[in-house]
């Protein structure tokens, strides 16, 4: 079994705690800034501090955040417990499905809002930047095994970075935080035609 398999989360209470768009809202900002209080996450989200401060909780509850050290109550910070939420569906069925469903939604909401807001705000970058950042979109045909492999290949490819976001003194001079979001979909089957 592949670690891809073993890291998905199979338990409908935890992947339904991941069908609420603030959540994802509060595991990206947190991933950010390394830890957060729900102040903090209240401040930049727009949100108010005891919807946080619940929507935190429910998260620690199914372990996707724990508090850190420091602080106390609403003041107290949380960080990530881990940084990958696998929400494949292969394999699963009935309520564990609807529930990977349930949350998988949420997560692509939050990436699209998040990929229109930079995108809207493109022109306000240098024109290093400009040139940077992109939209690829390619229709293929493929097998299942290759687009698995291409889909690992490419998260390969991303990973050769991952240190950076856990120790920032290995980050080159002018790096930022880029979100690298990649997607593989199957058309559905074609009817034979009459």
């Amino acid at each position: 079994m592949s670690e891809r398999q073993t890291d998905e989360i199979r338990d409908p209470k935890a992947l339904r705690a991941l069908a609420h768009p603030l959540r994802w809202k509060l595991l990206q900002l947190i991933g950010d800034e390394e830890v957060a209080t729900a102040t903090r996450c209240a401040e930049v989200l727009g949100e108010s501090v005891a919807s946080c401060s619940y929507h935190l909780n429910m998260l620690a509850k199914y372990d996707y955040v724990e508090h850190a050290p420091g602080g106390q109550g609403r003041e107290k910070p949380w960080r990530l417990v881990k940084r990958r939420q696998i929400l494949g569906m292969s394999g699963m069925d009935g309520e564990v499905a609807l529930a990977a469903e349930a949350a998988t939604e949420a997560f692509v909401d939050n990436e699209f809002a998040q990929l229109k807001a930079r995108l809207r705000r493109e022109s306000l970058e240098s024109e290093e930047w400009q040139r940077a950042i992109g939209l690829i979109g390619v229709t293929t045909f493929l097998t299942a095994e290759e687009v698995v492999d291409v889909r690992d290949q490419l998260d390969q490819l991303a990973r050769r970075y991952a240190d950076r976001v856990e120790d920032p003194s290995v980050r080159p001079p002018g790096a930022r935080s880029v979100r690298l979001f990649l997607a593989t979909t199957v058309a559905p089957q074609k009817r034979p035609a009459d």
